[in-house]
């Protein structure tokens, strides 16, 4: 994916949240999409730029990515 796209996604993911969920949702983003964040040739804090949900959450999505090597998610 390209950074613009993982933007995209977090942004889709973020404001899809439910209330008191966005938070979770962007450490699922980090770990359901930590190869294409690794891979994209963009740091974390420019992909939250592009998102805008904020540079500030991107410790976040890096917690989500570290994660992804412990965890699978499941649907629901």
């Amino acid at each position: 994916m390209r950074p613009e796209e993982l933007g995209r996604t977090l942004f889709e993911m973020y404001h899809g949240a439910q209330k008191g969920e966005k938070t979770t949702m962007i450490h699922l983003f980090g770990i359901k999409y930590a190869d294409e964040i690794r891979n994209c040739g963009a740091s974390v804090p420019e992909i939250t730029r592009l998102s805008d949900v904020g540079e500030n959450y991107a410790t976040e999505v890096s917690k989500g990515v570290r994660l992804a090597r412990h965890v699978v998610p499941r649907d629901g």
